[in-house]
């Protein structure tokens, strides 16, 4: 990834007709992108129209801004301008690509039986499986995202209160942490994660295999693996989980403001797809269980 990152910068660099901040913001915005490519594992030349879509839903739901997803997708099809004209593609898979399409996509998410399976998947007598079992259930505890999930550090659960603190741009959150979740932390803290954690580790609540800090590419590769393993055919990423927590809060009763305040929506207007998510549900139960409804 770093090399084509620094091919397009040594590109733009000998475009005499973009300014500084224009070069700036491509680099930037084309930076997020290889990341988000990273996360799934796939190259620039390997990326479709699907994959630049999930890009620009992650920046929406992220609560980025219409004007930032804009200028992102702008500075993907630039990007990937660049590689055609270098003879690597022949087609721009970010060119039929519109903001407006996105936003009537509604979330992938896991039915109750899904979310157990997956989180029984770890083996929790190893070291990384604990740790794993962990992560999972705290992540469906508290429906943060990926990168606060890996960016949390030992001080930021409560344990005995059974509160998560977490650190987003918009400031601190707390968040109630079931008890089935305050176990697997706990359990992966006092009994397991010495035998991971290295120097470079630091406070770090969550760390790989080598002791430092995880990232958010080895989360996804983890929660990838373990959908694998428990046979789910969705297409499931961290945020997968972070909606399902949303939508099932969401039909036990939750108010969309209180989910908001919970995920660190910005706008209400992010969370509630999850009220037309639910409502689809239900007409989906609706036309699958009522005897009438099958009789087409």
């Amino acid at each position: 990834m770093h090399d084509f990152y620094s091919m397009f910068s040594e590109y733009l660099s000998e475009q005499k007709a973009n300014s500084n901040n224009t070069r700036e913001s491509y680099l930037r915005d084309t930076m997020n992108y290889l990341s988000y490519l990273s996360e799934i594992d796939i190259t620039p030349l390997e990326a479709d129209e699907r994959d630049v879509q999930g890009f620009v839903d992650r920046l929406q739901d992220l609560d980025r801004s219409p004007t930032t997803i804009s200028r992102n997708l702008a500075s993907v099809r630039c990007f990937y301008k660049f590689l055609i004209f270098q003879g690597m593609l022949d087609h721009n898979p970010a060119k039929g690509i519109k903001v407006g399409k996105a936003e009537k996509k509604l979330p992938q998410v896991l039915q109750g039986d899904e979310i157990e399976l997956l989180l029984s998947q770890p083996d929790i007598t190893e070291p990384k499986g604990c740790r794993d079992k962990a992560m999972l259930e705290l992540l469906y505890a508290t429906g943060i995202r990926a990168s606060e999930l890996i960016n949390l550090d030992i001080p930021d659960i409560n344990l005995r209160s059974g509160v998560l603190y977490c650190r987003g741009n918009k400031g601190v959150r707390s968040i109630p942490v079931y008890p089935s979740a305050i176990v697997a932390v706990s359990d992966y803290i006092y009994r397991m994660r010495g035998l991971i954690a290295g120097p470079d580790g630091g406070s770090a609540l969550f760390v790989n295999l080598n002791g430092g800090r995880l990232t958010r590419q080895g989360f996804w590769k983890i929660v990838k693996s373990y959908a694998v393993e428990a046979g789910i055919t969705k297409e499931i990423t961290p945020h997968t989980i972070r909606h399902s927590f949303a939508l099932h809060l969401l039909e036990n009763g939750a108010s969309v403001k209180d989910i908001q305040t919970m995920m660190g929506h910005a706008d209400i207007s992010s969370t509630q797809v999850y009220v037309q998510l639910l409502d689809n549900h239900v007409r989906q139960v609706y036309q699958d269980c009522h005897p009438k409804a099958k009789l087409g």
